[in-house]
């Protein structure tokens, strides 16, 4: 669900430029940067290629500071979530988090978001950067009437996310740590990181100060996301490179994206978008029909798309040459071949060795195994449909 560069349709850029709290950071360690719905983002450091497999490899560390958090509090702020949202954000236990989804009425996908369950009344919905501002307005309408206040506290967080295998350990290693509350030492922050599971989060302090450690990703790797006060972020960077030393590798938003893309996440304006309904991006699961009362986006989502709408799958090729989103797809090589879609993500997988894509297909052609042609720079390039994700860590 995690912004990597590429700005979504139909939302407002700030009419300023925006920085990171880690932007000096940055620019120390020679980063190349992109601007990002109006943030000036890292890039790159070295090379993508490189970026890639430290976190495959060993752990990368990025800054996600774009981000937006958005906090609802107050004794119906639960309801709310469900009303507003298509999950069942009720269910979820103090300190665990779900993955959702923020509905147009007519079903379209607005954001992807992760809620964070911080406290009894306390959510925290984190947004992707170029949405943060419309998922923020769009809570506050839909919370009207409900027991709950919305306060958009994107521009007092900031985030640090460590990725890889050997994130784990770099954070156990690092000085400084504690939890929230009575001993506050390491080793009760080591005790609570080894009782973690995914999709959950705890309370801690880094030299003090309040810290939020998360375990998500959007990676494909086991790792950990870092929330907590924009000015204690540079030092919480430093202290992870320092610690790691040559395990841990800044990592810029385009390795983020051949990252996610092996994995199978759908990026926003990519795989997601308005004009896609949850079931055609595979995402039907997340939609809980089964809950208690309405929610925006019910009766279109329960009614579905038309039969012949597209739908994601994932493409895989021989050779190196890689097929970038908006390339066509066709069912066959010939001059008569019909186009049956249009690849949203793609790129030569610096894993796998090879092309791999995720694109929207006409229902007929999305069969695993079936034999497509993508179109690149006019050359038929023959693909595969194959299963999502393109690479799993290992067990």
């Amino acid at each position: 669900m995690t912004d990597s560069g590429t700005t979504a349709p139909g939302t407002t850029e700030p009419a300023t430029e925006r920085r990171s709290p880690l932007d000096a950071v940055h620019r120390a360690a020679g980063a190349s940067f992109t601007d990002f719905a109006g943030w000036q983002m890292p890039v790159r450091y070295s090379s993508d290629l490189a970026e890639h497999h430290a976190v495959r490899t060993h752990a990368g560390i990025f800054d996600l500071s774009h981000m937006g958090e958005i906090v609802l509090l107050g004794p119906g702020s639960a309801a709310a979530l469900d009303h507003a949202l298509a999950g069942r954000l009720s269910a979820i236990a103090l300190g665990q988090a779900k993955y959702s989804l923020l509905l147009a009425e007519d079903g379209g996908i607005i954001d992807d978001l992760v809620v964070y369950r911080t406290g009894e009344d306390r959510y925290m919905v984190v947004a992707n950067a170029a949405n943060a501002r419309v998922v923020a307005e769009e809570l506050r309408t839909r919370v009207d009437g409900f027991d709950t206040f919305v306060s958009d506290e994107s521009d007092d967080i900031a985030l640090i996310a460590l990725q890889g295998p050997d994130a784990r350990a770099v954070l156990l290693e690092t000085p400084g740590f504690g939890v929230d509350g009575p001993g506050n030492d390491a080793d009760d922050f080591a005790a609570s990181l080894d009782a973690l599971k995914y999709y959950r989060a705890f309370p801690a302090t880094f030299e003090g100060e309040p810290v939020l450690v998360a375990r998500t990703g959007y990676t494909g790797e086991d790792g950990f996301e870092l929330y907590l006060a924009p000015d204690r972020a540079p030092g919480l960077w430093e202290a992870l490179r320092e610690t790691g030393g040559p395990r841990v590798t800044p990592c810029g938003l385009a390795s983020r994206d051949t990252l996610r893309l092996e994995a199978g996440m759908p990026l926003y304006g990519h795989e997601l978008s308005r004009d896609i309904l949850p079931v055609q991006a595979g995402l039907g699961r997340v939609v809980a029909l089964d809950k208690e009362g309405d929610f925006v986006g019910r009766d279109a989502v329960e009614h579905g798309p038309a039969a012949d709408a597209p739908v994601l799958v994932g493409l895989a090729a021989e050779g190196r040459r890689a097929p970038r989103a908006g390339y066509p797809v066709f069912d066959g090589d010939g001059d008569h071949a019909r186009e049956v879609g249009e690849i949203t993500s793609g790129a030569l997988s610096p894993t796998l060795g090879h092309p791999v894509a995720m694109a929207f297909v006409s229902p007929d052609a999305a069969e695993t195994g079936r034999g497509l042609y993508v179109d690149v720079r006019g050359t038929r390039v023959a693909a595969s449909v194959v299963p999502l994700p393109f690479y799993k860590r290992p067990a």
